[in-house]
Parts: C-alpha cells; sequence; structure tokens
C-alpha cells in the first residue's frame, strides 16, 4: 500500500467513478482500477462496486476511506510544515542551561530571539552543568550552555564569553569598602558556598587551589543549591561567597552586594554550547545558537 493508491482510491471514493477518479488523479482509467485492484488484494477485501450508478463503496471500502483521509491530509501537510521549519516560521526549540546560562544569559537574549523567530517555541530547561550535559546525551534538548567542558565522548564544544567570579560580601561587611585584600584575609572568612557539584564550584576550588589556598580550609558556613539563595544569605550578612559576576551585576549596581577585590586570586571561566556531536542542528536551534555567539563572543 502506498500514498498514490489511497489519492486513487479517496479520488475514486469521492466522485463516485473511476473515470472521474482517474481526471482527478491524471491518470488513465485502467490505471486507476490497477490502483484500485493491488490495494483490494492487499488488504483482503472488496473496497468498491461497479455499478450502472458508478462506484460504490462496500463496508470495507467506507472503513478506509475514514483513514484513508487521514493519512493523505496528514501527507499533504509535510511539505508546507517542513517549509516552515527550513524557515523557522514555526518551531519547538528545547533548549540546557546551566544555573548562570538559564537563570541570566539565555532569559536576557529571549526578549531578541523570539522577536527575531516569532514562530518558534522555545523550552528551557535547567540543572548544573553535568545535568544539562545527560539532557543533550538523552536528546531531551538539543543544545545546551553550560559553565564546564567536560572529556565525555560523542559532544562538541563551542567556547562562549568568559566570566569573572569575584568574591562578594554584604553592604555591612566589615571588608566592604576598604580596597583589596590579602589572599590570606580568606582564611579568617565564613562562606556561603554552592553545592560541590556545580561548575562554579569546581571553578572556584581550582582557582583557589592554584593560589595555594586548599578549599577544604575554607570556613564554609552553608552549602546552598543556586545562586539566588547564595545571594541572599550573603547579602543578610552570613558570610562572604565567590559569585559570577554576571549573576551579581544587578545587586551591585544597587549597593546590595560589594564586590572585595583580592590580591592575586582572578577567577574566570568559560561557557559553552554543547551538542550532540555530528548531529546537525534544526534552523531553530542553529539561529539560537548564533545568536549566542553574537551576545556573548
Amino acid at each position: 500500500m502506498n500514498l498514490k493508491q489511497l489519492e486513487v482510491f479517496l479520488a475514486v471514493a469521492e466522485s463516485g467513478s473511476f473515470s472521474r477518479g482517474a481526471e482527478a488523479t491524471f491518470i488513465t482509467q485502467s490505471t486507476v482500477s490497477q490502483h484500485i485492484a493491488a490495494l483490494e488484494n492487499e488488504l483482503g477485501v472488496k473496497l468498491l462496486d461497479r455499478t450502472g450508478r458508478g462506484a460504490l463503496l462496500t463496508e470495507g471500502g467506507k472503513l478506509l476511506l475514514e483513514h484513508a483521509r487521514r493519512v493523505v491530509a496528514g501527507a499533504r501537510e509535510i511539505e508546507p510544515a517542513m517549509r516552515r521549519f527550513r524557515g523557522v516560521e514555526e518551531a519547538e526549540l528545547r533548549v540546557g542551561g546551566s544555573n548562570i546560562p538559564g537563570d541570566h544569559m539565555i532569559p536576557e537574549i529571549l526578549p531578541l530571539f523570539l522577536a527575531r523567530h516569532p514562530g518558534v517555541r522555545l523550552t528551557l530547561l535547567q540543572g548544573d552543568s553535568r545535568e544539562i550535559l545527560d539532557k543533550v546525551a538523552r536528546e531531551e534538548v538539543e543544545i545546551g550552555i553550560i559553565g564546564s567542558r567536560f572529556d565525555d565522548e560523542g559532544f562538541a564544544f563551542t567556547p562562549l564569553g568568559r566570566d569573572e567570579i569575584r568574591l562578594i560580601a554584604g553592604s555591612a561587611h566589615p571588608l566592604a569598602g576598604r580596597g583589596p585584600v590579602g589572599i590570606d584575609v580568606l582564611a579568617r572568612q565564613e562562606f556561603i558556598m554552592r553545592e560541590p557539584g556545580s561548575g562554579t564550584a569546581r571553578t572556584i576550588a581550582h582557582a583557589l587551589a592554584g593560589a595555594g589556598v586548599a578549599p577544604a580550609t575554607l570556613a564554609v558556613r552553608a552549602s546552598l543549591g543556586s545562586n539566588e539563595a547564595v545571594k541572599h544569605a550573603v547579602a543578610s550578612g552570613l558570610g562572604v561567597s565567590f559569585l559570577s559576576e554576571i549573576s551579581v551585576r544587578k545587586e551591585l549596581g544597587r549597593g546590595e552586594l560589594v564586590e572585595i577585590p583580592v590580591d592575586g586570586l582572578k577567577i574566570s571561566r568559560t561557557f559553552y554550547l554543547v551538542q550532540r556531536d555530528g548531529r546537525e542542528l534544526s534552523p531553530a536551534a542553529r539561529a539560537f545558537a548564533d545568536l549566542m555567539r553574537e551576545q556573548y563572543r
């Protein structure tokens, strides 16, 4: 059974005539008869009776007519749907974002992206960097924006912009407004940190170790599951924290949080756009990736 046979069957059934069915499908009447016979042989059911009044549907033909209409209508939608897909006129896009990209970078470009591509419906899934990589692997999302690069095979990582991670305190903290401090001061502070599995936590631990500070020696008062929770705790005076500059811009601008420069310590990291290696992105995903590179290169 093929689509052409179903189209011919529909033309005959709806016109009530083999000759009119042939005209509607631009084939000869004998070819119409061949298509109908092939369908009847394959299905094992007589579909049409030839009478003096034309071609009449049998009960089996009536049943096939219901299904054939849906199949042919669906098939006719394929080409225009693919045209819309190629032009990003109508698409579903699932994107993953680790904490900073998901809370800040992606929402910041979303108005521009949707203004350029109003037919795209975007769904954002969030998690830590490893969770987003796993979602890309399982094809739950087409692309992800994460704060760590992994050695896992089967992925393509494209660098995006760099993010500075700074020591942040509440505006009433004793170190606020004192200017740069020595790295030895860290040992005398109480810290509010992200949970160990986050990309931010890994970057901080690596930078501290490189500066001669063992992360395990810091007095960690609390480990919290999100940057927002850490910011609130720091602003309320519970301690200091290393936080992404992207995530604290507004609070720094409003004076709710302050940066404490640390001599001899510079922490930065690169965000990455990740996708399955060797898989072609959909037009919507390509447009989204291009805009991320444009905004954060």
